[in-house]
This record gives C-alpha cells, sequence and structure tokens, in this order.
C-alpha cells in the first residue's frame, strides 16, 4: 500500500512519533511532507512522550492526532493510554500506527520475539482496537476500516493500524545528514582502544552491532561487553547498577543521542549518585540512524550543560579524534563520573553485520567476566 494512499484515507493533520525501521516509508513520507513542523509532525524523545503531546494537541483543536512507533514503544505509552486517554478517563481519541517488529514466523532480531508475540494482545489489552495491514492489505479494506474506526474515536476511545513488514511503499527519497565528519564505529575502535578489558555497556541498534564488530576485527573476547540490544534509553542506567555494584573497576556506557533522549531522567539519577569508576559517552548524530536517520532534537540540545546540571563533575564535548582520544585518556584516569559527548556523521557500513552469539550467551559471558574483577 501506497503511504500517501494511507494517510489520505486517516485524514489526520498532525502527526508525532518515534520513527521505526518497519516504519520507514511513513517516516520519509511525513519528512518529505512536513520536515519537523510543530503543527503538522514532531519526532518526541519516546511513544510516551508522543502520547501526551498529541493528547495536548485534541484538547487544543479537537481534532483527532496521530501517534507512530515501532511495537517495542507499546510499554511506553501503558500508562497515558491507561490514565490519561481511556475513556473512564478524559475519553482522548488517538489513532496508533505500530509497526510489527517480530512478528509470529517472521524472521527478526531476538530483542523483537516476545514483543512481536504480545503486540496485538496488548493493544486489545488496552482496549484499543486494531487492524492489521499486510502486503496484500488493499486501499479499499482501510478505507472500510477507517471508516469504522471515526465511529469509534467519536466515543472517545482509540484504535490502531498495525503494519506488517513490507506493507507500506513511498517512491520518494529524503537524504538524511549532518556537517560531521567521524564514524561511529570508528569512535567506537577508539574507545576500545583505551578502555582495554574494561567492561563496556553498549546502546541498542547500530552501535553495540559495530562494538561486536570491532571485537572480531581485533581478536578479542565479547565477554567484555553486555550489547543492550533492545530496551532503548536504558543502557546508562544498566552500567550504573554494574558501576555501583563494582567499584573498583572502570565501567563504560556508550550510548546514543536518541537513546539518551528517550529516558534522560536517568541522567539525573547518574549525577545524583556520581559513580567515580564510570565514564558514560554519548554518540550524537542528531538522528535515529540505526532505523533510517531521522532526525532527534539532540543537535538543538546541549548535553555537556545538562549532564552539569545533573550532577556530572565532568563533562565535554568532542568532535575530532585528536580531542577524543585525549578526553578518553583523561577519562579513565580520574576517580570521578565523566560525561563525553562526541559529535558524529550519519551513516554505517552497508555490509555491517550482527551479533553472532545469542543474547543469553553474551548475558552469561559478560557476567562470568564481571566476577572475575
Amino acid at each position: 500500500m501506497k503511504v500517501e494512499k494511507l494517510l489520505e484515507i486517516i485524514g489526520a493533520d498532525f502527526y508525532t512519533g518515534v520513527p521505526d525501521s518497519q516504519l520507514r516509508a511513513l517516516c520519509d513520507c511525513l519528512m518529505g511532507k512536513y520536515g519537523i513542523d510543530p503543527k503538522h509532525h514532531m519526532i518526541a524523545a519516546n511513544e510516551g512522550n508522543c502520547t501526551a503531546l498529541a493528547a495536548g494537541y485534541h484538547l487544543a483543536t479537537g481534532k483527532v492526532p496521530v501517534v507512530y512507533m515501532q511495537n517495542s514503544g507499546e510499554g511506553n505509552i501503558i500508562n497515558p493510554v491507561a490514565s490519561l486517554l481511556n475513556d473512564k478517563v478524559y475519553a482522548i481519541p488517538m489513532i496508533f500506527i505500530v509497526g510489527w517488529r517480530g512478528e509470529p514466523g517472521v524472521h527478526d532480531e531476538p530483542q523483537h520475539i516476545y514483543q512481536g508475540e504480545v503486540t496485538i494482545k496488548l493493544l486489545e489489552d488496552m482496549g484499543i482496537q486494531c487492524f492489521v495491514i499486510g502486503k496484500d492489505t488493499t486501499d479499499e479494506e482501510v478505507a472500510s476500516v477507517m471508516n469504522e474506526y471515526r465511529k469509534v474515536l467519536e466515543s472517545g476511545k482509540n484504535v490502531a493500524f498495525v503494519i506488517r513488514k513490507g506493507a507500506l511503499s513511498y517512491e520518494g527519497k529524503v537524504v538524511y545528514e549532518n556537517d560531521f565528519s567521524m564514524t561511529r564505529e570508528e569512535i567506537i575502535q577508539h574507545i576500545v582502544k583505551v578502555s582495554g578489558e574494561d567492561p563496556i555497556v553498549s546502546t541498542t541498534g547500530k552501535a553495540s552491532r559495530e562494538l561486536f564488530e570491532t571485537r572480531v576485527a581485533n581478536g578479542q573476547s565479547h565477554k567484555y561487553d553486555f550489547l543492550t540490544v533492545g530496551s532503548m534509553g536504558h543502557s546508562s542506567s544498566i552500567a550504573l547498577g554494574v558501576a555501583i555494584n563494582k567499584p573498583d573497576t572502570k565501567v563504560w556506557c556508550i550510548d546514543g543521542d536518541g537513546a539518551a533522549l528517550m529516558h534522560m531522567g536517568a541522567m539525573a539519577v547518574l549525577g545524583a549518585n556520581a559513580p567515580e569508576n564510570m565514564i558514560h559517552i554519548i554518540i550524537n548524530n542528531g538522528a535515529h540512524e540505526t532505523v533510517g536517520g531521522m532526525p532527534t532534537v539532540a543537535s538543538n540540545i546541549n548535553f555537556v550543560d545538562i549532564a552539569k546540571a545533573c550532577g556530572y563533575p565532568n563533562a565535554v564535548s568532542v568532535g575530532t579524534f585528536e580531542d577524543l582520544d585525549l578526553e578518553l585518556e583523561r577519562a579513565k584516569s580520574r576517580k570521578a563520573l565523566s560525561l563525553i559527548e562526541v559529535k558524529c556523521s550519519i551513516g554505517a557500513r552497508s555490509d555491517l553485520g550482527r551479533p553472532t552469539t545469542t543474547a543469553l550467551e553474551n548475558k552469561q559471558n559478560f557476567m562470568d567476566y564481571i566476577k572475575t574483577l
């Protein structure tokens, strides 16, 4: 189905969401049509943020907004759906467009398997009526469903379109780029060189994949790394938990700007605890690059000032490998929590692989290594 037709059938004029590779056609279409425009299209920090933003739009306009997300974001919307949107509370109507990663019977990464199994059930449990769009779904079927949905929305309830892999298409081309030259993979290689045998917790997406391949290229063990393949936005909290309980071991966290934004409250908790043995690195390309390159708001904020306001005693931003190496060495040698923001280009190798170990193997190898420290 052409995504332009879906938007025409839905008939909304405000969209907000967190980008998803399964919804790449939708995201590119919205960027091509609106860009980032507070009146029509906003990319928010997390899916709960999107839902509340859309609720505000409805309160101000009386119109029905659309929230788009990967199905992993369903967990982030449970609270606002149940305690804000629900027809037993404020009865705020909303249309959700959900990318179905990990659909049963469709091969996907391990972090998507269980989420894929419960995607429809979670929506139903939240009282959200849903319709699945696949490659063979016709425009007429979607239009018919939308006619029924309008009656549901008028009663103050919510509805959803669940999008199967390859169900939406878009012929337009949107280019995502920035002015920075350092690639994320090279940045990770520099981090690995300085960190030595210190444990590293890495964020979801291509950063963990590049860390895995860096170890392969170096002939190193993967035992040093905990790859947070799912649970976006939580790697710094995982690293904090490790650091607190291994106070004599330097613990590194490789984070991304989109992930750091998703649960930024974690930085306040980190700063308040200020573990002397932790280094928090945010690789900032101002984009949700793993799922296609759609922008985050990280290009317009100052992570260094945020970190200092949260209580980090040391926080710097770097844009060259010379400065990166200098700050990595400084952070490794000092006994104090450090944040290093690294300005990064958008893009990755086209042949970038995925971890060849299972998530359980990764966890066990990491835990076995941590016990020796």
